[in-house]
């Protein structure tokens, strides 16, 4: 395993990130909602996960209230408490989705954040997470009360360093500012949306991190498992039923599978699974301190890990980058 300091901060953090999405309740669902998550693992089909990420060197586990309406955060907690030792591991989650019914139910409002704060350490079993990050921009709340009870639930000792995740960078830059301007908290790092077939963050939010020393923690690395198998593979239970998966990639389906295309012609004449070939052009930019990777098979964590000791020339690159075509912003909502 190989560590990164997480932007500017002395926070080490394995290059791999657990993502634990894909573990929780696959019959959960908020009262009144049809909406499931019918492709997580339940419990005793997620513990092995965990297990072996920690057995690879994995010290970094991203998590959020709204996984599984709470499951996730709950299994998580568990998992770690088994199987590594609490000051070892890098426990990250969190807060903006719709946790119950109600006009406060989510939202980044002091209210919210206070509350969620503490539900999610109750679910985690501990008295603080490492990275406390908003989910999403809350158009709907001052920027000015979402981070000052932000630096309130750090100054408070409940998390260490506070995160984002996506947004428009006038946005993060925004919310950098008004932490400034008043001695708050700001954010060490930026988990957004990025991987070879979207790459709209190379405009303007990748440029500002890296002038601020804010670490990348990209999500959706192998942009919904596109990435990680040939073009003819039959499609999986979680890009059938995912539904926020299938508002992220389409529009220009055309040029993504030529992407795709690319992809599987490299990783034919390396002989290296797809997902390494995308994840080791990930791990080439030196912002990106570990994308985040979901694992639903035991060989995911291993390709994963194993991504790290493959190394692409800009030769090889050059093909992969070359079918990219705007895209439409997703994934902020």
């Amino acid at each position: 395993m190989e560590y990164r300091r997480l932007g500017d901060t002395g926070l080490t953090v394995s290059r791999i990130c657990l993502g634990c999405m894909s573990y929780g309740d696959p019959a959960a669902a908020l009262p009144g909602e049809a909406r499931r998550w019918e492709w997580t693992l339940p419990e005793d089909a997620a513990r092995p996960f965990y297990r072996r990420a920690i057995e690879l060197g994995i010290n970094f586990f991203d998590t959020a209230n709204i996984y599984s309406f709470g499951a996730s955060e709950e299994i998580t907690g568990r998992a770690l408490r088994d199987f590594a030792r609490r000051e070892e591991v890098v426990l990250a989650t969190k807060v903006w989705g719709v946790m119950r019914p109600g006009p406060n139910g989510g939202g980044l409002s002091r209210k919210a954040i206070l509350h969620e704060i503490d539900a999610s350490l109750k679910r985690l079993g501990t008295d603080h997470v490492d990275l406390y990050q908003i989910h999403r921009w809350d158009p709907a709340t001052p920027i000015e009360e979402t981070m000052e009870a932000l630096n309130d639930v750090v100054r408070a000792g409940k998390a260490r360093y506070l995160g984002a995740s996506s947004m428009h960078a006038w946005q993060f830059a925004k919310a950098q500012h008004v932490a400034e301007r008043h001695g708050w908290a700001r954010f060490v790092s930026m988990q957004n949306h990025y991987n070879l077939i979207y790459r709209e963050e190379e405009r303007e939010m990748i440029p500002l991190c890296r002038d601020q020393g804010v670490g990348l923690i990209p999500w959706s690395p192998l942009a919904r498992g596109l990435l990680a198998r040939a073009p003819e593979a039959a499609a999986t239970t979680r890009s059938k039923t995912d539904r926020f998966g299938r508002t992220l990639y389409g529009a220009t389906a055309e040029a993504d599978g030529r992407v795709v295309a690319a992809v599987d012609a490299l990783a034919r004449r390396r002989k290296l699974p797809h997902a390494q070939i995308a994840l080791a052009w990930l791990l080439r930019n030196d912002q990106v301190a570990a994308p985040i990777v979901g694992a639903t098979k035991p060989e995911h964590l291993e390709t994963a890990v194993g991504a790290l000791a493959v190394q692409l020339s800009d030769e090889e690159v050059a093909p992969l980058e070359a079918p990219y075509v705007p895209h439409p912003i997703a994934g902020f909502n």
